[in-house]
């Protein structure tokens, strides 16, 4: 049984008949030790700020919820890592795919509505990301008793030994924590292999945690009778049977501020520029580039997001210096990114007298430094 909380009204999820509750006291008045959620929404800011909401403001002490969520295409980000040496931004901003950094380590994953995201709360004590991994893979195996899954010691799970379909990340607090992996049922490969493949990391030199390149199968490819309902099915039912609870799955639904009072700042914070591409560590630009047949060289220092530092390096025969010197400095102290950029380089090219010639050769370095962004 799922049951929607919302107003007192049934309605049907998939071939599933929900029953809906009150929802105003629901996480003040639940007393049952396990908890299962289902999220209705499919927006990655929402259902990372539910995830933020019940870790801030769950007792978790005496309690333990599994949330069961799916998003619409997005690929996101570790708290951190580099966006630039991760994914291909140019191609996702061409496609419409939003980038979204998470507050839990680990690496970066593309979801879409064929990936199937499981968080595990639980106090700190009870923290335990092995048997969370043996909810999963059990109920895949009950599903289909002949499917190779096993979790392995860096907490993936593996399909036949060597096709990674789960990944794992965590955010322990001083009291509470929870683990949330992934589990890759029917995603769009033609789309996960060319956003996650960046088109600058050669270029970037940085401390940030690096993702682990992995094989990856989806589970419909190797039993296309298999569905992403039937799997969140399964892993509610072996969670209950895991931890000895007997938990129906409730429908929440993070856009509702009574349930979740100060879930939409939340989810607002996560959407700014500042947490998505500010919060990325410290890291060194160094790109050799042909610009109309000349060699440029391309230095930047990047930190909190911003251009720290930039130097450009063409022959003077080129570009005189002082054009040069001047351009660099608008550049300094600017986000790194293509819009602010080419704001900035349109309001350069206005107030300052250029020929026709050099204005053009203005033009060729703006792509340039655009081209690493």
């Amino acid at each position: 049984m799922i049951l929607r909380l919302s107003n007192r009204a049934c309605v049907l999820y998939g071939s599933v008949r929900l029953k809906s509750t009150l929802t105003t006291t629901f996480f003040d008045e639940m007393g049952k030790p396990g908890t299962i959620l289902l999220s209705a929404s499919t927006g990655i800011f929402e259902n990372l700020a539910l995830e933020d909401w019940i870790h801030d403001h769950v007792d978790l002490q005496n309690r333990s919820i599994l949330l069961l969520w799916r998003n619409s295409p997005v690929v996101v980000i570790g708290r951190h890592q580099n966006p630039w040496q991760e994914c291909n931004l140019p191609l996702m901003r061409r496609l419409g795919i939003p980038l979204a950094r998470r507050r839990s380590g680990g690496g970066t994953v593309f979801h879409d509505l064929g990936n199937i995201n499981m968080t595990f709360f639980t106090s700190k004590k009870k923290y335990d990301r092995h048997r969370n991994l043996n909810v999963v893979t059990s109920a895949l195996k009950t599903l289909r008793p002949n499917l190779d899954v096993t979790a392995t010691d860096r907490f993936d799970i593996l399909l036949n030994g060597h096709y990674k379909i789960s990944g794992t990340a965590a955010k322990l607090g001083r009291t509470s924590a929870y683990h949330h992996c992934t589990l890759l049922c029917s995603v769009n490969h033609s789309i996960l292999s060319p956003v996650l493949n960046s088109n600058t990391s050669h270029v970037i030199k940085s401390n940030a945690t690096p993702s682990v390149p992995s094989p990856v199968k989806n589970l419909l490819d190797e039993d296309p009778t298999l569905d992403t309902n039937n799997i969140m099915e399964a892993v509610a039912s072996q969670y209950n049977k895991e931890f000895g609870f007997n938990s129906p799955v409730f429908m929440v639904d993070p856009s509702q501020e009574t349930l979740t009072p100060g879930i939409h700042k939340m989810a607002q914070d996560l959407l700014t520029w500042d947490w998505i591409y500010g919060r990325t560590p410290k890291f060194h630009v160094c790109a050799s580039l042909v610009l109309d047949g000349v060699n440029v060289e391309l230095d930047m220092d990047i930190k909190n997001g911003t251009i720290e530092r930039c130097a450009i390096g063409v022959p003077k025969d080129w570009l005189p210096p002082e054009i040069v010197n001047e351009f660099t400095t608008t550049l300094n102290g600017s986000r790194y990114c293509p819009n602010e950029t080419a704001v900035l380089v349109a309001a350069f090219m206005r107030t300052n007298s250029l020929t026709v010639d050099a204005a053009m050769k203005i033009h060729s370095l703006y792509e340039g430094v655009v081209s690493v962004m």
